[in-house]
């Protein structure tokens, strides 16, 4: 070694490995917190995207509803097979989520959220004609992702109800305002509300 040249100390090196070693660490733990955002990101994404598909197809069988006159259980009497309130309703469709194996005009449907201890949106269906068509309806779709569902009903008037009497409304409502809530971290998230009017409201 030349005179006035030297090299590093023990001590030196260690330090400088040191702050080598936690810039690294504070780089690692940076890579990682941005890796967790991003995965947090896509699932929400995902979620949304699921409960938004589901939202659309539900739309699609309430925009199908028709106000087909039947009996609910064994009483003759004929009325609308609709009824409904926040968190369920039950209608006719001319479009099921889920099409029959073979063709079929008119459809029950029940569509209401489970708050049991399989929480979720529930789907049953039932063809037509057939008794008991809400309570003997079949489960075709039971989806947990969906933690709250809330439904309001349109009056001729124009306001928004959060049940409806078919019974005594003696019609369907003008219209069907439809809002899914998803769970995601813990945290519930609601998605827009989708209107569905209906072209048919009455006896024909």
């Amino acid at each position: 070694m030349k005179p006035g040249e030297r090299g590093f100390t023990l001590l030196e090196l260690i330090i400088a490995l040191a702050i080598v070693a936690a810039l690294l660490a504070v780089a690692f733990g940076g890579l990682r917190v941005a890796l967790a955002a991003w995965r947090q990101g896509e699932e929400r994404a995902e979620v949304h995207q699921h409960a938004r598909g589901v939202a659309l197809a539900l739309a699609r069988a309430l925009g199908g509803a028709y106000p087909y006159a039947g009996t609910r259980g064994e009483a003759p009497e004929l009325e609308i097979l609709f009824g409904g309130e926040v968190g369920r309703v039950e209608l006719v469709t001319q479009s099921p989520p889920f099409a029959a194996s073979v063709p079929i005009a008119f459809t029950a449907m029940v569509v209401e959220l489970d708050e049991g201890e399989q929480r979720g949106l529930v789907i049953r269906q039932r063809a037509l004609p057939n008794r008991n068509p809400f309570t003997d309806a079949t489960v075709v779709l039971r989806d947990p992702s969906v933690t709250s569902l809330a439904i309001a009903y349109l009056d001729e008037s124009g306001s928004w109800r959060d049940e409806w009497d078919v019974e005594n409304e003696k019609e369907m409502p003008r219209a069907l305002r439809v809002t899914l809530g998803t769970e995601i971290g813990g945290r519930t998230e609601t998605l827009a509300p989708i209107t569905v009017s209906l072209k048919v409201t009455g006896l024909q």
